[in-house]
């Protein structure tokens, strides 16, 4: 199974987006908030370690990045999270795009994400973007060995077929805008049919 061509294959920085509203609100939610939605979260894989997560859509099928549903929240938060995500992907110039995944995670002052490769088919098409909301000077986004630094603010999509880790070892939080974006007109890849129910 190819990953999408028009994926990068080390980082592409987007530019900074006004996250100032959606800051605002993240940094305002209790702490329960985050135990409850990190509890009910379907991303349970073990290199992301302790990172916690509130998930507002997330894909239905680990085979299929078309097939997305939203979370309770995402209905709450469209309003600041539809312009954040609009401007970060508006250098695609995609005429239809579609965001499959969209979620925050949060890494505790030294916390780790392991070195791994997002394995699942869904993963391989569409392109994983960050927007940092709150870090600090001591976080570290490695991908293949190379390690970058992502302001407040900034979109970068980041090589998930890549060998990717990440490190705090800041005394705050990193908080992360995280979400999946694919060209609906794009042709799609000829394994995808194979992966379907019923396909021989």
């Amino acid at each position: 199974m190819q990953a999408n061509p028009r994926k990068t294959t080390s980082i592409r920085r987007l530019g900074n987006v006004d996250i100032r509203r959606l800051r605002e609100a993240v940094l305002g939610l209790p702490e329960p908030v985050w135990d409850a939605q990190n509890a009910a979260k379907p991303n349970r894989f073990g290199a992301l370690d302790a990172t916690r997560h509130i998930v507002f859509r997330f894909v239905s099928d680990f085979s299929d990045w078309r097939q997305s549903r939203d979370y309770p929240l995402w209905h709450d938060w469209k309003a600041l999270l539809e312009p954040v995500l609009a401007a970060a992907t508006s250098d695609y110039g995609y005429a239809r795009g579609a965001f499959p995944r969209v979620m925050l995670a949060r890494m505790a002052p030294g916390g780790i994400i392991h070195p791994h490769r997002d394995q699942n088919p869904a993963a391989k098409w569409p392109h994983k973007i960050h927007v940092p909301i709150q870090t600090n000077d001591d976080v570290t986004f490695f991908v293949d060995g190379a390690g970058y630094r992502f302001a407040e603010g900034e979109a970068v999509e980041v090589n998930n077929m890549g060998l990717h880790a990440v490190q705090n070892r800041g005394s705050t939080d990193r908080i992360h805008l995280i979400f999946e974006y694919f060209d609906l007109e794009q042709p799609e890849p000829e394994w995808l049919a194979a992966l379907q129910p019923g396909a021989r």
